[in-house]
């Protein structure tokens, strides 16, 4: 699948170990099937943000894991149990993949897909106040 890079996002990936490449490549390209309008960014200094009417997802290489942080108020379900932080956060959940762990593609993609589908409907913050 083609889409806009960002040389920002480039530059980030690019001095990770192989195996956090490979995850936050998985991510990029997960993120931008959801829906090809999805842009990417980077906020916070280096954070790589992919964003659509909205925070979608954040990446964060740290020494044993890459984070992927979830903007969506933890009101999108997670039937497979993939996000392992952030439960109590009131903008943000995280799944963190340590290294040797499969990223779960299928229930991140469908978490991406209700977040920014989320988003085009006003964001989680009008969700939350209208239910």
């Amino acid at each position: 699948m083609a889409y806009d890079k960002d040389p920002r996002v480039d530059a980030y990936i690019a001095v990770l170990p192989d195996w956090q490449q490979a995850v936050c490549h998985d991510v990029r390209d997960l993120v931008h099937a959801a829906d090809p309008e999805v842009a990417e960014t980077i906020k916070r200094t280096d954070r790589p943000y992919f964003v659509l009417h909205g925070n979608i997802c954040a990446l964060q290489a740290a020494k044993d894991h890459v984070n992927i942080f979830l903007y969506d108020g933890a009101i999108v379900p997670d039937p497979e149990g993939i996000v392992t932080g952030g439960h109590d956060n009131k903008t943000a959940r995280t799944v963190a993949v340590r290294h040797g762990e499969t990223l779960n593609r299928r229930a991140l993609g469908a978490m991406f897909r209700q977040i920014i589908a989320n988003n085009r409907a006003g964001g989680w913050r009008k969700i939350k106040s209208q239910n």
